[in-house]
């Protein structure tokens, strides 16, 4: 994703400066900023501080570094509740042909 050429606080000042009044024209000619963008972030940031916008944007980090985490594990889970099946399906069959059962056949669901 593209960097912002802004920081939060910036795009919190531009806001600010627009509800004391200063017309919307002179600021994005002023920030460099299309009027598309100024209403963009108006909508985004309306009423928020840079302290909660530096919380979300750690909380934002934190809960995609958990998501990581528990896709890994929940991989690793799969893959030691896949072996012991695999092992004990060979066994179980080699036990019934030693002990002269009928070979194993695929089990149907619907019968």
């Amino acid at each position: 994703m593209k960097k912002s050429r802004f920081t939060e606080s910036q795009l919190v000042a531009v806001s600010r400066k627009r509800k004391a009044n200063v017309p919307v024209a002179e600021l994005t000619r002023k920030h460099g900023i299309s009027g598309a963008t100024y209403f963009n972030w108006r909508s985004k940031y309306a009423g928020v501080s840079v302290n909660e916008l530096k919380r979300a944007k750690e909380f934002g980090a934190e809960n995609a570094k958990l998501k990581r985490l528990c896709a890994e594990l929940a991989l690793e889970n799969a893959a030691i509740k896949d072996v012991p099946e695999q092992q004990r399906g060979s066994e179980h069959r080699q036990d019934r042909a030693a002990a002269g059962g009928r070979p194993e056949r695929a089990l149907d669901p619907h019968r």
